[in-house]
C-alpha cells in the first residue's frame, strides 16, 4: 500500500521483483509544489493506491522521492505513469476517474485473464462471452463481487453483459429474481407527455435490457417471468423503502442519478443479492449544478471491499466500427475544450 514515507525495511524482493527509485522534478528556486503533489497522489495517496491495485505493485514515497516495487517491466511503466500524471497535475485537477481512464488509455493494467479463466454464460440462444480483456474482467468481477460498476461509452457491452450475468444467476438458482432499474431522466426530453403511470412511462427506455432478455431467454419466457414478477421493472423512484434479498439488480443509465438517489439505491441491496450499476459519465442529463451520483460513487466507494469498477473506453466498443470513431471524435472535441 502507498505510504507517505520511505522505509528501508521493505518486504523481501525475490528474483521476480525489483525496486525502482526515482524523483519527480523540483523547482530549484521555489522547491516542491505540495499542492501539485497532492493533486497527483490524491487524498491519503488514494490515486497511488489505484495504480497499486491495477498494476500489482507497491508504491512508497516521501515528497517527490518515489520507490516502486514489482516486476521489472511494470515498475518502469509505473514510473512513466507517475511522471506523466505529474505533468498533467500542473494543468488539470486529477481525480480517481481520471487516473483510471489515464491507465486504460496508456494500456497500463494488470495482465488480461487467461483463456482458462474466461467466463462463458450459456443461454437458450447460445453462449455469451466477453470480447476483449476488459469485458472478460468485467464478467469476472460480476461473478466475484456483490457490487459492480460498469462505466463507459455506449456499445461497450456493459449493460448486455450485466443482463447475461443476471440471467445466468437466475437459471442457476443463485437469485430468485431480476430487478431492472432506471432513473426517470432522459436526454432533453420530458416523460410527462407519455401515457400511463411512471412505470409505464419509463418502460420504453428499458428497451435495451428487454432486448437482451428476449435474445437470451426468448419472448414468451420473458413475458411469463415478468407476469410472475420474477423479472421486475422498477423506476428508481419506486425503490425507496425496499430491501431486495436474493435478487440480481441492474441500475442502468446511472449517470443520471443524484447523489441521494445513488445512496438510496445502493442501500436497497439485501442478503444474497448482487447489483450492477452501469452508466456513461460523459452523457449526464441532470440539470446544471447537480452532481451525478455515479461520479460521486466513483470517489466514495473506490476503497470499499466487495465493490469493483470496470472503466470501458472507445476501443472497447463492440458495435459497428463507425460507433468507435464517433465516440473518439466526441472525446477529442471534449479534450480540446
Amino acid at each position: 500500500m502507498a505510504d507517505s514515507s520511505l522505509d528501508s525495511s521493505m518486504s523481501p524482493i525475490d528474483q521476480r521483483t525489483a525496486r525502482l527509485d526515482f524523483a519527480l522534478p523540483v523547482d530549484p528556486q521555489s522547491g516542491l509544489d505540495n499542492e501539485r503533489l497532492v493533486n497527483l497522489a490524491g487524498s491519503f495517496d488514494a490515486h497511488l493506491r489505484v495504480i497499486e491495485r491495477r498494476l500489482g505493485v507497491e508504491i512508497n514515497h516521501r515528497g517527490a522521492d518515489f520507490s516502486v516495487i514489482g516486476e521489472t517491466k511494470t515498475t518502469q511503466q509505473v514510473e512513466k505513469a507517475i511522471r506523466d500524471l505529474y505533468d498533467l497535475s500542473a494543468s488539470e485537477i486529477i481525480d480517481l476517474e481520471r487516473v483510471n481512464l489515464f491507465l486504460q488509455a496508456a494500456g497500463l493494467q494488470d495482465d488480461a485473464p487467461a483463456a482458462a479463466d474466461e467466463i462463458q454464460i450459456r443461454t437458450q440462444r447460445g453462449i455469451v462471452r466477453g470480447r476483449g480483456a476488459r469485458q472478460i474482467r468485467y464478467l469476472q468481477s460480476i461473478a466475484h463481487f456483490d457490487l459492480n460498476f460498469g462505466i463507459g461509452p455506449a456499445g461497450t457491452g456493459k449493460t448486455y453483459l450485466a443482463v447475461a450475468s443476471a440471467v445466468d444467476a437466475l437459471e442457476r438458482g443463485a437469485v430468485q429474481r431480476i430487478v431492472l432499474v432506471r432513473p426517470a431522466v432522459e436526454a432533453g426530453e420530458k416523460l410527462g407527455f407519455l401515457p400511463g403511470d411512471l412505470a409505464q412511462k419509463i418502460d420504453p427506455y428499458l428497451r435495451p435490457m428487454y432486448d437482451a432478455l428476449y435474445e437470451m431467454l426468448g419472448f414468451d419466457k420473458v413475458s411469463k417471468l415478468i407476469e410472475r414478477q420474477v423479472i421486475e421493472v422498477a423506476p428508481l423512484a419506486f425503490m425507496r423503502g425496499r430491501t431486495l434479498n436474493e435478487s440480481f439488480v441492474i441500475l442502468d443509465e446511472a449517470q443520471n442519478t443524484t447523489i441521494e438517489q445513488m445512496k438510496m439505491f445502493l442501500t436497497r441491496i439485501g442478503f444474497g443479492s448482487k447489483a450492477v450499476v452501469t452508466g456513461d459519465v460523459t452523457q449526464i442529463d441532470l440539470p446544471r449544478g447537480i452532481t451525478s451520483g455515479l461520479r460521486d460513487a466513483i470517489d466514495v466507494l473506490s476503497e470499499v471491499d466487495s465493490v469493483a469498477f470496470t472503466f470501458f473506453q472507445a476501443r472497447d466498443v463492440v458495435r459497428h466500427p463507425l460507433v468507435m470513431r464517433i465516440v473518439n471524435a466526441y472525446e477529442a472535441r471534449e479534450q480540446t475544450k
